[in-house]
């Protein structure tokens, strides 16, 4: 195995388990054996596990704001699409919230990396919806509405807090006379 499929398996299942139960609930030994990558490799890869975290964060971010602006770039009205993309999302089954929020919701403003990761997510999130959006300030609106729909979906996941989400963003391009979206 070389280092690139290594680094591979290593995020694999950092990110699994991770997301799954937590961050500091997850040990590098357990991530060792879950990956099947030689500890002294893993400790090379990834000398400290917030390495570890922030390429963990960084490769989950690259690949879901991937599938956002996938999602609304051919739709009608790509506010709207947002929160069908959300939707599927919250379905999925093995759906438990952010990743990002979650780790500084364990983390808090913890390791520098880590948090420079989040900040970062959060800063693409907000350019997507900005450069969508018909008006700035709906824009700032639309992120209120993606955001909290998804910490009510990691309480209570499904489709219904991106429908109800969805439903408010529509009411707003309405108000703002933006019915094209």
């Amino acid at each position: 195995m070389d280092d690139e499929e290594a680094r591979s398996r290593l995020l694999d299942a950092a990110e699994a388990l991770f997301y799954a139960e937590g961050i500091q609930a997850v040990g590098m030994d357990r991530i060792r054996a879950e990956s099947g990558v030689p500890l002294k490799r893993l400790y090379r890869l990834f000398p400290a596990k917030d390495a570890l975290v922030a390429a963990y964060l960084e490769r989950r971010d690259r690949r879901w704001i991937a599938g956002l602006r996938e999602a609304v770039t051919a739709a009608p009205v790509p506010a709207l699409a947002v929160f069908d993309w959300l939707a599927d999302w919250f379905s999925e089954p093995d759906f438990r919230g952010c990743a990002f929020l979650n780790a500084y919701g364990e983390l808090g403003a913890g390791p520098a990396a880590v948090l420079d990761v989040v900040r970062r997510h959060k800063t693409e999130l907000r350019a997507l919806l900005t450069g969508i959006s018909p008006a700035p300030e709906l824009a700032e609106q639309l992120l209120i509405l993606v955001e909290g729909a998804t910490v009510v979906a990691a309480l209570d996941p499904g489709p219904a807090p991106a429908l109800r989400a969805r439903a408010a963003a529509e009411q707003l391009l309405r108000a703002g006379g933006h019915t094209n979206g």
